[in-house]
């Protein structure tokens, strides 16, 4: 099937594009703020960790927040959740999905802002730096309160136990990241940017766990890593330690389509 000219006879060109869009009036329309909000994920000692930022202005001035930012107009969506983790987390070049639209009318009190959700995940190290890095910058433990990929909303809680209400709809947003990784851990190596350059096979196993909100056995754990194909041995074993020596691994594999 071909497309119809729409004036008449002669298909719409450049010329025309331009004439129209020079008389075009965007004000006609309402527009809603857009904005980016990223959930930062860690895993340490087989528990998942988030980094929030303190509200100082109002609307909830003094609630924690996950690191955001409303979209400049010329500014891609990608560009703008790294400004974000740069700018509220010191962070740059870290693992960024695009995660999910939350744009429920009422999520926002000053306007209708949509938020296109991201997550972000960083190793420990660069985690403890980045949260050491600003002031009213925190680090929370996450609860899930659901098993498997249920999914729904999560707690943010400190290090003396107790749990905080978070800004706006930012603990659905960090539950929408956790039943994400939960659906990608068994095809996509989302796991490998949790750790290291290189790692344990028991230091991948509590990211896992981790992430699972569940123990593994650590030998079918063990000999379903080795024949994934997505371990490369580096030759070099763990150092420091009071036990027999762990050898290391890193990513060196391809995911399978």
């Amino acid at each position: 099937m071909t497309g119809r000219p729409l004036n008449g006879g002669a298909a719409l060109d450049g010329d025309d594009d331009a004439h129209f869009l020079a008389s075009y009036d965007a004000s006609v329309f309402e527009r809603p703020s857009v904005a980016v909000d990223v959930a930062l994920l860690t895993a340490s000692g087989g528990e998942l960790f988030t980094l929030l930022v303190r509200r100082r202005d109002r609307p909830q001035a003094g609630r924690w927040a996950l690191p955001g930012t409303f979209v400049g107009l010329a500014e891609p969506l990608e560009a703008a959740a790294a400004r974000a983790l740069e700018k509220k987390a010191g962070l740059a070049g870290v693992f960024v999905e695009q995660l999910y639209t939350f744009g429920a009318p009422g999520r926002d009190p000053r306007t209708r802002v949509i938020s296109v959700a991201h997550y972000a995940l960083v190793d420990p190290a660069r985690f403890v730096e980045a949260a050491r890095g600003g002031e009213g910058v925190a680090t929370f433990k996450i609860s899930v309160p659901w098993g498997g990929e249920a999914g729904g909303p999560v707690r943010a809680v400190d290090e003396g136990g107790c749990v905080h209400a978070l800004a706006f709809d930012h603990a659905d947003i960090l539950g929408a990241a956790v039943k994400r990784l939960r659906g990608k851990l068994n095809y996509a190596p989302v796991g490998f940017e949790l750790l290291g350059d290189s790692f344990t096979l028991l230091e991948l196993q509590r990211v896992h766990e981790a992430v699972l909100g569940r123990p593994l056995n650590k030998d079918s754990f063990r000999r379903r890593m080795l024949a994934s194909g997505l371990l490369e041995p580096t030759g070099q074993s763990e150092t420091g330690v009071g036990h027999r020596p762990a050898s290391l691994y890193r990513f060196g594999g391809a995911v399978a389509p």
